[in-house]
């Protein structure tokens, strides 16, 4: 039988890049007559995407192939929003060229099938360009089922809803199908409250959604039961669920990394079995000095061992300074409670900077993680079975909250609906504190639940598991497809 070809679209980003490429190589080796040509604007900036994408190259050289766009321009990001006007604004163009060409060039092969387009999240457009040579299109969507049922949900609201489609902070909750609970307003991501640009950009990706013949998403049928169910009615083009899909043996990538990553691991291996609480914010997370300055203290009053990964935003800097190119600034001592610093010693560790996250989820004095809820972190620490307290900053991460905490009792609520550098929103040392307590008390129900979650998790994956059955029907849906 012929081979068969995907060509993969991702963007560079690490939270898109590493789900959807693991994706990839998974897909290959369930069959081994799967192709895959990766189209992706590399930033010569970017060293981590370079290092990752020639690890992706060496691991399965004869079942991958790269075209990589040139960049023309490469902004400074200093905010996820900025990241993602960016993205449309630069990468969308360069891709659609890339993405015609190739579209009318296989109309005919003679030892390969062409089986059709696979789009990020943010280059779900190009569903147009697919759609005009007749080729199939599907969506790898690194985010969860209920971010999905969201999308689904907008594409039904906006026909009920014409006259004042956009969302207000005043509505009721939303009855959304992926959901147990009604969704309060105040978790749903910030812009869908922009009439102007928030709103129409997520209508769109809604109906492209709609439009393609396929959905897989980082998830499995486990973990959010409720929202497959609810897929299935016949409106909605097939879902599969092919998660969890992890870099679990994602490696340093410059030398300073591997500095820190030295140091870090060093400094776990001296500290107790679960006995380290674990803070870190992803790629873009980022707190004001007030808000620094309350963790420091509420991390203090809870008496416990703690790893900090801290990213600074400046109050009266808007541009990024170069200590950091996303918008952080270096911390100083005045930042912190006085003497700080000192009494931790022995007691606590800080980061600034890259964090070997999923190393440090992995090692077992690790007994609970503070996280922004991005879908990949919360993967993450279910893999390894580490309880988490929910802070997320942007956004769907409410969403995810809220489903960890309402929906699924796998997480301990500090916060659902927190805005990220909002001076009048400060999380509290005392709410810190009891937070902290509450995820490492060691007869915790959540910890348990998320143990027990853990096992389901890499059950998924195996030759048996819902996830693994979930590609396998995948690719024979898109095999008999051409």
């Amino acid at each position: 039988m012929k081979n068969v070809e995907l060509i993969f679209v991702p963007q560079t980003s690490k939270g898109h890049l590493i789900p959807i490429l693991e994706f990839a190589k998974r897909l290959v080796d369930h069959d081994n007559r799967i192709l895959i040509t990766i189209v992706l604007v590399k930033s010569p900036f970017d060293s981590f995407a370079n290092a990752y994408i020639e690890s992706i190259k060496a691991s399965r050289p004869d079942r991958f192939k790269f075209i990589n766009v040139p960049l023309i321009v490469d902004h400074h990001r200093q905010s996820f929003e900025d990241h993602v006007i960016d993205l449309m604004e630069t990468h969308l163009p360069l891709l659609k060229t890339v993405v015609t060409d190739i579209s009318s060039s296989k109309s005919s092969l003679n030892s390969t099938t062409f089986t059709g387009f696979v789009f990020d999240l943010l280059f779900v457009p190009l569903v147009d360009v697919a759609h005009e040579f007749n080729i199939p299109s599907y969506i790898f969507l690194a985010a969860n089922a209920g971010f999905l049922s969201l999308l689904f949900h907008l594409t039904t609201r906006h026909g009920e809803t014409r006259d004042i489609p956009e969302f207000k902070r005043s509505n009721l909750d939303e009855l959304i199908s992926g959901f147990i609970n009604p969704v309060p307003s105040s978790v749903l991501p910030s812009d869908l409250f922009d009439k102007d640009n928030g709103y129409p950009a997520y209508m769109m990706i809604a109906q492209k959604f709609k439009a393609a013949k396929g959905i897989m998403v980082n998830t499995f049928e486990e973990l959010e039961p409720y929202a497959f169910s609810n897929f299935s009615n016949g409106r909605n083009p097939p879902v599969y669920s092919v998660g969890p899909v992890l870099d679990i043996n994602c490696r340093p990538h410059t030398e300073s990394n591997l500095a820190q990553h030295k140091k870090v691991m060093k400094w776990l291996d001296e500290q107790p079995q679960s006995s380290v609480i674990f803070l870190c914010f992803g790629s873009f997370g980022r707190f004001l000095a007030p808000q620094v300055k309350e963790i420091a203290l509420g991390l203090e009053q809870s008496g416990y061992r703690f790893l900090w990964s801290l990213c600074m935003q400046s109050l009266s800097t808007p541009q990024p300074s170069q200590n950091d190119a996303l918008g952080g600034v270096r911390y100083n001592e005045d930042m912190f409670p006085e003497g700080f610093t000192e009494r931790i010693q022995g007691k606590g560790m800080m980061i600034y900077g890259w964090a070997p996250q999923v190393e440090i989820l992995a090692h077992e004095a690790i007994g609970a993680f503070v996280s922004h809820c991005g879908w990949n972190s919360i993967l993450e620490s279910l893999w390894f079975g580490v309880p988490m307290v929910t802070w997320p900053m942007y956004a769907e991460q409410k969403m995810n909250a809220f489903k960890m905490v309402k929906e699924l009792g796998l997480a301990v609520e500090l916060r659902l609906d927190y805005e990220q550098l909002n001076i009048d929103n400060v999380v509290t040392a005392n709410e810190i504190e009891k937070a902290v307590k509450q995820v490492m008390d060691d007869c915790s129900g959540v910890r348990q639940k998320v143990k027990e979650m853990a096992k389901i998790a890499r059950k998924a994956i195996v030759n048996g598991g819902s996830s693994f059955l979930s590609i396998q029907n995948l690719i024979d849906d898109m095999i008999v497809s051409v």
